[in-house]
């Protein structure tokens, strides 16, 4: 028997100082069996610095041959693709290819490593490329619950969060923009 996705209810007050987007999101999302809940909340990060009325939350790791978040515009044309972790340099070329925007948000211990090791190829492609410090990422997990509220306001490159459990700031360095 497969093991079932863990379900979290998230209430986010988000205010985006720099984008002036100040909105109260309703996200449920779904954890993999095979997701850490790292990774997940840097989907849900990556969803409030993209936020936008077209922003879904995909299957991510259930689906393969889909983002982590996508956005299409009105005519059904795909306007923004993103991926979390470490994704293969074909895996960028290919939706640079389908997308206008590509973002990529790395986040483990061995991100610098797999920047080191295709930057030079990802430099060819038409893809923002960003990274949180690993450390900051599982403070951020440290204090998700199943069902929360949460308050992120975002600032230049900085995440400011706060939940009934504790606060904590995440620094996002841009390694690649276009």
């Amino acid at each position: 028997m497969a093991l079932k996705p863990t379900i979290y209810k998230l209430k986010i007050a988000l205010s985006d100082l720099d984008r002036e987007v100040y909105d109260t999101l309703n996200i449920t999302i779904a954890c993999h069996p095979s997701e850490t809940l790292e990774r997940m909340m840097v989907r849900v990060l990556a969803y409030c610095f993209n936020a936008s009325e077209q922003l879904v939350i995909c299957k991510g790791l259930s689906d393969t041959e889909e983002p982590d978040l996508w956005a299409h515009t009105l005519d059904g044309s795909l306007r923004l693709w993103i991926d979390v972790g470490e994704p293969a340099v074909d895996r960028i070329k290919k939706a640079s290819r389908v997308a206008s925007a590509v973002r990529v948000y790395c986040f483990n211990t061995k991100s610098s490593t797999w920047w080191e090791l295709g930057r030079s190829k990802m430099a060819e492609l038409k893809a923002s490329i960003y990274r949180f410090q690993w450390k900051e990422i599982q403070a951020l997990a440290a204090l998700v619950q199943r069902t929360m509220d949460l308050s992120i306001t975002i600032t230049g490159n900085s995440a400011y969060v706060a939940t009934e459990l504790g606060e904590c700031e995440l620094a996002l360095e841009v390694l690649q923009e276009v």
